[in-house]
Order: structure tokens, then C-alpha cells, then sequence
């Protein structure tokens, strides 16, 4: 996105007239702006030809709110796969509820999208402070989660039927295009309720937001599997460590583990394509140099290479082949043909880390997430999400947010500092 043409209007039900019951806040008001762009270049240019730079509202606390905190009842919803953080997130948001406004009935909706319909006969979990005071120490998300479309109009049955007021959906892209389904078909009916999405991808690759929670976890998680492959990669002959790490169309985990943990010789993302035979040639000149290499690959990495499945999951994305089967394979045969023994260990830690509890770092940050999702909600907005921009906490529409998914730009800074932390070739 260029941010040339960006509305970020956010929707809202109504507006506000009653006092916040917040005793100790910083109240921010509605014309408090983030800008979209952060170069003073980009944003000048604007400026000098008359029209406004593109910006975001700032999230927080308002000092006039649209709910009666009395009457409303939440509903919370975690869709898609699980992700480090889910449960602070689930925690933060009832906290915010009970003890920043008052509201006495939250409902934990089982199984992502499930829970919402009636043919799959999910009771709801009756959420309260008591209940969730120690879930941030667990992995995964208590209410459960599962993939895939629900009947919208059944969805929207049961809101209405249980008269909930205010849903958080905390998931990724198909989540947030649940979300904002459910908005529409709740406008189309002429409903009060508010739906807030919360940003969880731990690939990171949401657009409009800066990060989502869960991804400085896996970073950190996966740094063990790094680890674990130089030691092996080094302690024999012509050693050689690969790892698999998640990432379908988007390599952020691959490409901040590799600088984060620079014994990294060679790294692979979904968003820079290679050759089998420049890949190889150049592993075969590094391990002629130095003796030993690991290389981290996200999973969306080299698809071209792969056998097309023509399978879809049940999130509507395409299946992909098995990158690190592959290259553990063609690794294999391309040293036996030229006559070179190598010892070469593969990991794939992919299912581990995403099922490890959030570190200090996410869970400070799923806390202020959860947190300015219910002043969004408590204010009357709906139809989006809490985002991360520029250290800031913003509202994003769900229609800018899944609009293109955010991906590394191979000319980019991110990119070209991957290049110069592992020494591999721009072009491979």
C-alpha cells in the first residue's frame, strides 16, 4: 500500500453520551491522529500539494462511551490456528471489561466460529477475573479454536438471541474476513453490536499493523532450533542444519530469526524466489570454505520447485508441498551424485513453538492490545481492529487490514540486512 488513496475511517454505532466510568485514565480524544507514513519527505509532499497525509484514529480510553456498562454482554471468539498469546489477550480483555468499566457478563464462545452457530452445540464459557487469572501462563487459547466459514446469518442469530452487545474476534486474515462479514450482516439488520478484531498471526502478515502478537515468541523459540542445528552442524564433517519455520506467504520469522540468531549461513522466504541448482552450488561452496551451514526456510519458501497439491485447508488456503522434506532431499542426492559425504539434520519446530506460552515482551503487548480493543468497543466503534503503528496503538477498518496480505519487500532494508547478516547471494 501507498497510503496515497487510504480512508481510514473507522465505523461506529452511535454516538457517545455516557460518562466513562474509568476513575484513573488519559482519556484520548477523537481527533487524536497517527500518521500512516513516517517520512517527513512523504508526509511534506502531501502538505505541499494541499491534501492531508493519511492517518489512523489513536486507540485509548474516550471520555464519553456508547454502552451502558450495566446492560452490555461480550462475547470473545479465537479463530484459526493457535498462536503464543491468545490466552493474555482472552485475560486482558475480560479484565478491561469488569474492572475499567463494569461489565458483569462475558461469554467465551468455544471453538472459533463454531461456538457462534447452533448446529455444533458449543456451550459458551461464563468468563470472569476469577476464572481467567492464571490463563496467560498457558499455551494455546482456553475457549479453543478451529478453521474454516459459519453460517453468517446463524452467527449473528445467536448474538442477537443472547443479546451480546460487543464481540472481539482474535484471529488472523479468514478471521477478520469472518468479522467483518458478521459486521455487515449485523448493519444489514439494523443491530447495535459492536465487533472488534484483535490482530493474531504469528507469521506477522497482517497489512496496516505493525505486528501481531505472538511473532516476537515464535522469533524467540525458534532461536532454540537454531541453535540446536549449528551445534550439530558443527560438530561433524561437512555438517549441515536445516530448519523449517512457519511462514506461508510471508518469511518474518525466518528472516528475524536469521538476525536474530546470526549463525544463520543461508535463508529462505516465501517472497524471494531461488533455483535448486544456485541453491545447491552455493551450499556446496560454502560447506568447500567453511566446513559446516545451517539454513532456515520458511515453509512458503520455494514453492515453484514443489509439487502442486491442488488441496485447500479447511481456511481456504492452498496446502503447500513439504519445503524442508524437499531439501533435505535433493540436499541429500546432489552431495551423493558429486561424491561428498555431509551429515545433515533437519527440525522442523513448527508445531512447538506455536504452542508455547507468550514471552514477557507479547504478553505486556497482548495486555495493551486487549486492553484498547474494549475502549474501541466501549466506545461504539465496530467493523475493526486494534493495530500496532509506529509504537502507537491505532483503529484499523478490517477492510484495509485484509485487503493484501504484508509481505517482505526483497528490495527492502529488512531484506537486504538478512543478505549482509547470513553472506548468501542476492540472486541464488
Amino acid at each position: 500500500m501507498d497510503g496515497n488513496d487510504l480512508d481510514f475511517s473507522i465505523d461506529r454505532l452511535g454516538e457517545c453520551r455516557i460518562p466513562s466510568p474509568m476513575a484513573i485514565a488519559h482519556f484520548v480524544e477523537d481527533d487524536e491522529r497517527i500518521l500512516y507514513h513516517h517520512d517527513a519527505k512523504i508526509v511534506q509532499a502531501f502538505f505541499s500539494a494541499g491534501k492531508q497525509p493519511p492517518f489512523f484514529e489513536k486507540a485509548g480510553p474516550r471520555e464519553k462511551i456508547y454502552f451502558d456498562p450495566c446492560k452490555l454482554k461480550c462475547g470473545i471468539v479465537t479463530c484459526g490456528g493457535i498462536c503464543p498469546g491468545l490466552n493474555d489477550v482472552i485475560r486482558a480483555i475480560v479484565m478491561s471489561l469488569f474492572h475499567h468499566y463494569g461489565v458483569q457478563h462475558v461469554f467465551g464462545f468455544r471453538y472459533g466460529y463454531e461456538g457462534l452457530t447452533y448446529r455444533h452445540k458449543h456451550m459458551p464459557l461464563e468468563l470472569t477475573p476469577k476464572s481467567v487469572a492464571r490463563i496467560h501462563e498457558q499455551g494455546g487459547t482456553i475457549l479453543g479454536s478451529s478453521r474454516g466459514p459459519q453460517d453468517v446469518g446463524e452467527m449473528v442469530d445467536t448474538l442477537e438471541r443472547m443479546n451480546v452487545g460487543m464481540l472481539f474476534t482474535i484471529g488472523g486474515d479468514g478471521t477478520l474476513r469472518g468479522a467483518q462479514a458478521i459486521a455487515r450482516e449485523i448493519a444489514a439488520r439494523g443491530l447495535r453490536i459492536a465487533v472488534i478484531g484483535v490482530p493474531k498471526t504469528i507469521d506477522n502478515d497482517i497489512s496496516c499493523v505493525q505486528r501481531s502478537f505472538g511473532f516476537e515468541t515464535a522469533v524467540t523459540e525458534a532461536g532454540e532450533a537454531i541453535v540446536s542445528a549449528h551445534t550439530e552442524a558443527t560438530g561433524a564433517r561437512n555438517g549441515v542444519g536445516l530448519v523449517k519455520l512457519m511462514g506461508r506467504e510471508s518469511g518474518f520469522i525466518a528472516a528475524y530469526a536469521a538476525l536474530a540468531y546470526n549463525d544463520v549461513n543461508v535463508c529462505l522466504v516465501p517472497e524471494v524466489p531461488f533455483t535448486l541448482e544456485g541453491f545447491l552450488k552455493m551450499l556446496e561452496e560454502r560447506l568447500e570454505r567453511k566446513g559446516h551451514a545451517v539454513i532456515v526456510a520458511a515453509e512458503g519458501a520455494g514453492q515453484d520447485l514443489l509439487h502442486k497439491t491442488g488441496e485447500r485447508d479447511a481456511s481456504g488456503n492452498v496446502r503447500l508441498g513439504d519445503i524442508g522434506l524437499f531439501l533435505r532431499e535433493r540436499i541429500s542426492a546432489y552431495f551423493k551424485g558429486v561424491g561428498k559425504e555431509i551429515n545433515l539434520k533437519y527440525i522442523d519446530p513448527s508445531y512447538t513453538i506455536r504452542s508455547v506460552p507468550a514471552n514477557a515482551h507479547d504478553s505486556a503487548f497482548c495486555l495493551m492490545l486487549g486492553h484498547n480493543a474494549v475502549h474501541a468497543g466501549m466506545s461504539g466503534r465496530t467493523n475493526m481492529l486494534v493495530g500496532d503503528w509506529g509504537g502507537d496503538f491505532t483503529h484499523v477498518p478490517i477492510s484495509k487490514a485484509v485487503a493484501k496480505r504484508k509481505r517482505i519487500d526483497p528490495q527492502g532494508w529488512l531484506w537486504r540486512t538478512v543478505l549482509a547478516s547470513t553472506g548468501q547471494p542476492m540472486d541464488m
